[in-house]
């Protein structure tokens, strides 16, 4: 009988998270709740064994979830399978079409949602586990151009706003940078069977509307699976705090700067559909010329840091009570704003308020996987372009994946210059100027530790 212990194995699942009508959604600042289905949401998960070592990687059709539920679902699946909290790496894809995440301070639904969804990835961890196959590991990395555009704009008077408009005749010119690079992981199972990985940061948000949907996530994997009998595909959704699926700049009967409307379901979908078909062409792109690498340990690690708060100027709380408490009951249209440029007082008082009286610093986990010399490096809410491309740079690596809202959500990272030139990301940021930086040494420390 063959000795398997040395070999890495590999397991798959995926099973239906859908939640059902009335449950709230998450997404944007106004209440929302499920009216219906344009697709089912899923978790993926993928098991993988080696030399004694078990790591569980799950990817949902959620939108974010808290630091607070993640160690809650972690803990309830290390019960269930034996395998360590530190192993199990959880992220969200982060579609605007999905349900509201919390454990406790909601209403009835949503506390039995969350029930559902703990079991949902429990029953995925065991059927993962126990689909254990010998596998081979590929890689490569893809393009999906055209799609990913800059969220922030400089305008005319100077200033920067995030999304201010499809054909805004104030804009100037959108800043930061893009990234269109697809990392595609490629596992060939014993029996002829593939799983894939495709690891690019973009918005899961061209939907919008109370219909739940996995937005081009979900497009993404199916047309994958389509194109190719036999194998399964998931996201892991990259670094996409500054990234949008949508430019400003109207150009017309370009579908990848479709002017949207929340309302507006089918225009939506048409264009996450589009979106996941380019994505999906990247790793259809690759998949046959994928790099086989050897694979003799995997390896999970996870890393405590501190984060400075982005504490309010005591003198704006009065305003800022003041947008908050008319928010809260119902009266946006009272706070003399409008379109994105309401989110932002919204979100920026809603970050005052809560920071008012405090945490000084928030503690949050950095998340780590080796199979290989191929990293996965999970962040914990939604960082700037920058940080993603800083750490792929890391040294000693054939490939690095950062992921975000990966084992928690705390929100915006951006990099240094976002503060000083505003925008929704800045204002509503709950951590100090100087967050991304700081995520980019300590991710590169944790890719330090895991270096064979």
């Amino acid at each position: 009988m063959r000795d398997l212990s040395k070999r890495l194995l590999v397991g798959f699942s995926r099973v239906d998270i859908t939640p059902e009508n009335g449950v709230a959604m998450e997404g944007y600042f106004i209440p929302r709740h499920v009216e219906g289905v344009l697709d089912r949401l899923e978790a993926s998960t993928m098991a993988l064994v080696m030399n004694g070592e078990k790591i569980l990687i799950v990817s949902m059709d959620i939108c974010q979830i808290k630091q607070v539920e993640m160690d809650i679902f972690r803990e309830a699946i290390c019960e269930a399978t034996g395998v360590p909290t530190t192993n199990i790496y959880l992220t969200a894809t982060h579609t605007h079409t999905g349900p509201w995440v919390f454990a406790a301070n909601v209403g009835e639904l949503e506390l039995k949602y969350f029930a559902q969804l703990k079991q949902y990835l429990i029953n995925g961890a065991r059927i993962a586990l126990a689909d254990l196959k010998p596998a081979s590991m590929g890689w490569k990395v893809g393009n999906a151009p055209d799609i990913a555009h800059g969220r922030r704009y400089k305008m005319k008077d100077g200033s920067v706003k995030t999304n201010p408009g499809v054909g805004n005749p104030d804009l100037l010119e959108s800043i930061g940078e893009m990234d269109d690079r697809v990392n595609v992981l490629r596992f060939d199972r014993e029996g002829g069977d593939t799983i894939v990985i495709a690891n690019y940061g973009n918005h899961a948000d061209s939907i919008g509307g109370c219909l739940v949907s996995a937005d081009w996530p979900g497009f993404m994997r199916r047309t994958v699976e389509r194109a190719i009998p036999g194998t399964k595909c998931f996201l892991l959704n990259g670094v996409e705090g500054d990234v949008g699926s949508i430019s400003c700049f109207w150009k017309d009967g370009d579908l990848n700067n479709m002017e949207l409307q929340f309302d507006d379901v089918m225009r939506g979908y048409s264009h996450a559909r589009h979106m996941g078909n380019v994505v999906a062409g990247a790793v259809l792109q690759v998949y046959e010329k994928v790099n086989y690498v050897d694979v003799d340990s995997i390896e999970a690690t996870e890393k405590v840091i501190h984060i400075a708060s982005n504490m309010p100027d005591p003198s704006e709380m009065e305003m800022a009570h003041k947008y908050h408490n008319l928010h809260v009951a119902g009266k946006d249209d009272e706070i003399p704003f409008e379109g994105m440029m309401l989110t932002t007082v919204v979100a920026e008082a809603q970050r005052m308020v809560t920071l008012e009286h405090g945490p000084e610093a928030y503690e949050m986990k950095l998340s780590g996987v080796r199979i290989g010399n191929v990293a996965l490096v999970g962040l914990p809410g939604e960082p700037f372009t920058g940080v993603g491309l800083e750490v792929k740079k890391a040294e000693g690596w054939d490939l690095v994946l950062p992921t975000c809202n990966t084992n928690g959500a705390e929100g915006y990272f951006p990099m240094m210059d976002a503060y000083e030139q505003g925008g929704y990301e800045s204002r509503s940021s709950y951590f100090k100027a100087g967050v991304a930086e700081h995520l980019i040494e300590e991710c590169k420390d944790l890719l330090d530790t895991m270096k064979k």
